[in-house]
């Protein structure tokens, strides 16, 4: 757990538990995101779970499992925008399936390590698989990552490229494609 989780006050009668939830020193949309956004993804997550806020705190009703998932969720969600992080829906979704996977985890220390900063923003994994990736990288002299487009591969890899440049483990970075178009169906380079 981590050490800004909130001490919940835990109400249970007949099958349901009620938890409320103080949220001091978050605004409420950087939790719950615009227009509620990801309160419905909460919701979502648990579904026998209704999570009401109201003013700066939040009450999670429902089975004593989900509301304890629920709860922690919102715990690690809580440190992650302590922690300067601004809330996505893929960290949301991240955040909720590293918790299922093992309950012992802390999201925001997995998905919170920031690779690169540049004008403000931070590079950083956003998903387990993400994380794995750059641990790899960091462990490993050559690392070949393959997967679907668009899930991050490159963009990491230059992140983490450019990091390794800046603290001076590298004098320089190159950059190389491949001499065939991926799906080409050729194995073979054309002669020079």
């Amino acid at each position: 757990m981590s050490t800004a989780d909130p001490t919940p006050q835990v109400t249970r009668s007949e099958g349901e538990t009620e938890v409320r939830v103080a949220v001091d020193g978050v605004a409420m949309v950087r939790l719950l995101g615009p227009q509620d956004r990801f309160l419905k993804q909460i919701e979502s997550q648990f579904p026998k779970v209704s999570v009401h806020a109201r003013g700066n705190e939040l009450t999670l009703r429902g089975e004593q499992g989900q509301v304890e998932a629920a709860r922690r969720l919102v715990a690690e969600l809580l440190q992650m925008i302590r922690n300067g992080q601004d809330l996505g829906p893929v960290d949301v979704g991240s955040s909720a399936r590293i918790l299922e996977g093992d309950p012992t985890s802390s999201p925001s220390e997995l998905l919170g390590q920031p690779i690169l900063t540049a004008r403000g923003k931070a590079i950083r994994a956003k998903t387990l698989g993400q994380r794995e990736y750059v641990d790899a990288i960091d462990h490993n002299t050559i690392v070949f990552g393959i997967g679907p487009a668009g899930t991050g591969k490159t963009y990491l890899a230059m992140a983490k490229a450019v990091q390794a440049l800046q603290r001076k483990e590298v004098s320089r970075i190159i950059l190389t494609r491949p001499a065939v178009e991926a799906g080409s169906g050729s194995a073979t380079c054309p002669a020079p």
